[in-house]
């Protein structure tokens, strides 16, 4: 194996939802863009965090002997085999079973150490205190919402216990499909990132919410198509709100209505729209040569007349 790519200690958990099948990691560092070195995932196959003095190719090496057959512990055991710096690593695996393994190296720097559970596994190192990893696997199994709400709950519990001895910079969540589609990009589910930030799970969980506004919208979309007007506005209004500070949700809640000819519900939203950027009366302007809203002069007058004079 190579060299270790970088000093990445810090506190981890994989994951595999019970109900949906779908896997995840979820990191928080005091190293830069710790999500381009410690998460890996795929559809499938399952979820890997290499950190500590990590090397990077047990994430792709992990994954691809997991889609060749291997449980998540046979493949974990094949890597450390092959590795002489083998106690210097910390690496979680779960497979698309369920089935999880972990190890931490006798070298990894003190306070570190793992817990593994039922589905889920949680590591850290180079601790402040060692009730950190404790912490994260009661936090994980007691909170309630989806995969990542809970995996975001076992790294806030890990902050609140102390967290990384130098600190804090960078996070992420990573979290796929429990079956591949064979289109990786729609089965990747959530990949954000912090790079950089002085409170990087606070600005993940702000992300992971913003991300849900728009799976809402997209949702919304996926129900206009398919003729569920109710049901589409209903999802275009649970976006706009779970993200009031984002313009662009309610702009094209308030596209839609007017395009289905609920005028009277348009203009409160497309006037707090343009309140807040006059842009936006220019952009809905040029929606008709693209096909997004009815050329009717009238439908555009009266949805300029949100604007304000002028």
């Amino acid at each position: 194996m190579s060299r270790p790519a970088a000093l990445i200690h810090t506190f981890s958990i994989v994951a595999r939802d019970p109900h949906t099948g779908q896997m995840g990691v979820a990191v928080q560092s005091h190293w830069f863009s710790v999500g381009s070195v410690v998460p890996w995932a795929e559809a499938g196959v399952g979820a890997i965090a290499t950190q500590a003095m990590s090397e990077i190719s047990y994430g792709p090496l992990g994954l691809e002997l997991m889609r060749s057959g291997k449980t998540s512990t046979q493949a974990l055991a094949a890597l450390l085999a092959a590795d002489e710096g083998r106690e210097l690593r910390q690496v979680a695996m779960i497979d698309a079973g369920g089935r999880v393994t972990v190890h931490t190296g006798a070298r990894c720097i003190a306070d570190a150490g793992h817990v593994a559970g039922e589905g889920f596994s949680v590591q850290a190192n180079m601790m402040l205190n060692p009730t950190i990893w404790p912490a994260m696997a009661d936090a994980y199994r007691s909170a309630q919402g989806d995969l990542a709400e809970r995996m975001l709950a076992a790294l806030e519990a890990a902050q609140a216990a102390g967290g990384d001895i130098r600190g804090r910079q960078s996070a992420c969540i990573l979290i796929v499909e429990a079956v591949s589609s064979g289109r990786p990009w729609l089965d990747t589910l959530m990949n954000l990132r912090v790079e950089d930030h002085p409170e990087p799970i606070q600005e993940l969980r702000r992300l992971v919410k913003v991300q849900r506004a728009y799976q809402l919208m997209n949702l919304g979309d996926e129900r206009l198509g398919k003729g569920l007007v109710s049901e589409a506005l209903q999802a275009y209004g649970e976006a706009a709100e779970l993200a009031p500070e984002i313009d662009e949700l309610p702009f094209w809640h308030a596209v839609t209505l007017a395009e289905l000819d609920q005028i009277n519900e348009a203009l409160p939203i497309f006037q707090q729209v343009f309140s807040a950027n006059p842009n936006w009366a220019l952009l809905v302007q040029r929606l008709p040569a693209a096909g997004l809203l009815r050329g009717d002069p009238q439908l555009m007058k009266k949805i300029l007349s949100a604007a304000g004079p002028g």
